[in-house]
């Protein structure tokens, strides 16, 4: 397979879908366009030295946090995940470390108690784009200002993988909760329940307890389960080979007892 494969489009123009960066053919092909600068969003590599090195006006970053917090190639899941209250955009321009360069610009954004990874996602991509629109003009005539970022201050926000969805009901409530929210709608929030793995979905922390994991009944928040302090009730379900319900309508299908446990 060629290290770049080119679609042409309408106006002559090409996109180009790189398999490798590290090898020069893609800094090379690139530099052939003499290219003012880079905007990369939402691209989960690090780009190698000689690309940085292509656009004359830098290569630029728009990251959906507000670094030096939450570096990585999933800022929006971990701010979820791990209970953030605010979170937003930074324009950055891009050097070899992970997400570690001077910042041009910053916007923040309220993180709401009932967002998912999904609707934050929604919620940051217009502003991601006009704080570009705004941005781009001064690096452009060169009055663009950088401030180094605080090295000390970093936290990371590394890829998901299939096990991030896994709910673990010894942790309090809110965590719980947080994680299901975070992992919506990638890989999605689980649990195995009599033998099946169960997807759950829009969750609620109520006041309610008992063993962690332990399904206390349906609520009117939905299915409820005791964690590790309080619980959890998840207002949709979904079952293997079964589309996505209320936890009314499964429970009227597929009787979960009280007691029965859930658990990662």
């Amino acid at each position: 397979m060629p290290a770049v494969k080119a679609l042409a489009l309408a106006k002559g123009l090409a996109v180009m879908q790189p398999t490798k960066l590290r090898d020069g053919v893609v800094a090379k092909q690139l530099s052939a366009l003499a290219p003012d600068l880079f905007i990369v969003v939402a691209y989960g590599r690090i780009l190698p030295p000689d690309l940085l090195a292509v656009p004359r006006l830098g290569p630029w970053n728009v990251h959906a946090s507000i670094l030096p917090k939450l570096r990585g190639a999933a800022p929006i899941q971990w701010a979820v995940i791990r209970g953030e209250t605010v979170t937003g955009v930074s324009i950055m321009r891009m050097e070899e470390g992970l997400d570690t360069g001077p910042i041009a610009t910053q916007a923040t954004l309220s993180i709401l108690p009932t967002d998912t990874a999904g609707a934050l996602s929604a919620r940051l991509a217009p502003l991601g784009a006009r704080l570009l629109a705004l941005t781009l003009p001064t690096i452009v005539d060169g009055s663009v200002s950088l401030r180094p970022q605080s090295h000390d201050a970093a936290t990371l926000a590394p890829p998901l993988d299939k096990s991030d969805g896994k709910l673990d009901f010894r942790h309090p409530a809110s965590e719980v909760a947080a994680r299901a929210r975070g992992v919506d709608p990638w890989p999605g929030a689980t649990a195995a329940v009599e033998g099946d793995t169960a997807k759950l979905f829009v969750p609620t922390v109520v006041a309610r307890s008992g063993a962690p994991g332990e399904f206390l009944g349906l609520v009117s928040e939905g299915l409820a389960i005791a964690c590790g302090e309080g619980a959890v009730a998840f207002a949709e379900v979904q079952m293997p080979s079964r589309k996505r319900m209320p936890a009314k309508a499964l429970l009227a299908g597929r009787p979960i007892r009280p007691g029965t446990v859930f658990c990662s």
